[in-house]
């Protein structure tokens, strides 16, 4: 058995990179990786601004009774040209007349009969210059960034309508057991609901990657091998679900190196994800992960998550944040790392939440982030730094 970070690094280490490209519609484009620089073809702003609606004139004058000479709005291109004494009514995001070096806030202004006088004791220049945020032929997204709804606006901002992105994995997910059935089919003595499969699809799809769904098979070691081999052949990435402990029929270990699945390791030193096994085949990742819901989806979040992203040319960078638990912690064996489902509070500490086992998948519902704890370590005092992964 090896330790959680060994098996980290060494998914890590294997994680290559599938380098197909495709130009994809910039609106279809979200949890997608970039796979080009992106330059700005202009500046932004594309010209002298107002930052807020007030009046635009010379600093200069800013003590004197000044003329309304005219009005600027956003998207209005007449030209106008602020002389000595005078000043143009201006709206937030419109075009700085010639000659005017700030704009006084309509709060601190009094308009009267076609003039106006300022009333407060200083002011700021109140204007964003030319290019302040971005000049043309700058690099506003790099190569293996991830594309969120900020990425998309980004690019819709510098003109790029089909970003070139790395090809999506296919990540298949294949349930075993007897005792799973499908969650339209009501349970009926010792049967439970798939719960696994839906949870790891929704969990593929939030990564980018084409989720595809192979179905439940049984405690058979001829048909579970046909499932496993065709997944194998099917997808870059295989999620195999349940199978992979140490009983009668558990049978994933031993048919994944009957196919010829070079098993990196079958055993992880954390908690809850114990039995989890990793191996390459040919042209396909292999994960067997625990039948427990929650052992699946931290194995997913913590380890498969990492793989695939890295895989589509994203290196992902955890997003584990220190924090403090805002309550003492006990557990009873050390002997593994642990994730343990943790509440963020209104201060920013973490407290754990109710949570029964590997099986109670309701506790991640009530979870923003699960709490790590280091092999070694029985209790955390109230107070003490913790580190937590959203979820």
């Amino acid at each position: 058995m090896i330790s959680f970070n060994e098996a980290k690094d060494i998914v890590k280490q294997n994680s290559a990179l599938i380098k197909n490209v495709e130009q994809i519609a910039l609106y279809e484009s979200l949890n997608r990786i970039l796979a080009q620089d992106i330059v700005s073809d202009i500046d932004m702003p594309p010209f002298d601004k107002s930052a807020m609606d007030g009046y635009a004139c010379r600093r200069d004058d800013i003590n004197k009774e000044l003329k309304i000479v005219g009005v600027i709005r956003a998207g209005n291109n007449e030209k106008f040209e602020v002389q000595e004494g005078e000043c143009v009514k201006i709206m937030t995001g419109g075009k700085m007349p010639v000659g005017a070096d700030c704009v006084l806030a309509v709060e601190d202004t009094k308009e009267n009969d076609g003039k106006i006088v300022f009333i407060a004791k200083e002011t700021k220049s109140n204007f964003v210059k030319r290019a302040y945020d971005i000049k043309k032929g700058d690099v506003v997204l790099r190569k293996g960034s991830l594309i969120k709804p900020q990425q998309i606006a980004v690019m819709a901002s510098v003109g790029i309508l089909k970003p070139l992105v790395y090809q999506q994995l296919k990540v298949a997910v294949l349930t075993t057991g007897d005792e799973i059935v499908e969650p339209h089919i009501v349970p009926v003595d010792s049967q439970i609901r798939n719960s696994n499969a839906s949870q790891l699809l929704a969990q593929i799809r939030r990564t980018g990657a084409l989720p595809l769904y192979m179905g439940i098979v049984g405690d058979g070691k001829d048909i579970t091998k046909q499932a496993i081999s065709e997944g194998i052949q099917l997808a870059d990435v295989l999620l195999i679900t349940g199978g992979v402990s140490m009983g009668d029929y558990d049978f994933v270990p031993d048919i994944l190196i009957e196919l010829g699945v070079d098993i990196k390791f079958d055993k992880v030193a954390v908690k809850p994800g114990k039995p989890t096994v990793f191996g390459l085949a040919e042209s396909c990742f292999v994960f067997g992960l625990p039948g427990n819901p929650v052992s699946s989806f931290i194995i997913f979040e913590t380890i498969a998550k990492e793989l695939i992203y890295r895989a589509m040319g994203y290196d992902c960078v955890s997003n584990e944040i220190e924090t403090k638990i805002s309550e003492d912690f006990n557990r009873r064996s050390t002997s593994r790392t642990e994730w343990v489902p943790v509440k963020v509070n209104i201060d920013g500490t973490v407290s754990a939440t109710v949570y029964h086992g590997s099986a109670h998948i309701h506790a991640l519902c009530s979870a923003d982030a699960i709490m790590r704890i280091e092999k070694g370590v029985k209790s955390i005092p109230k107070g003490e730094k913790v580190y937590v992964r959203f979820i």
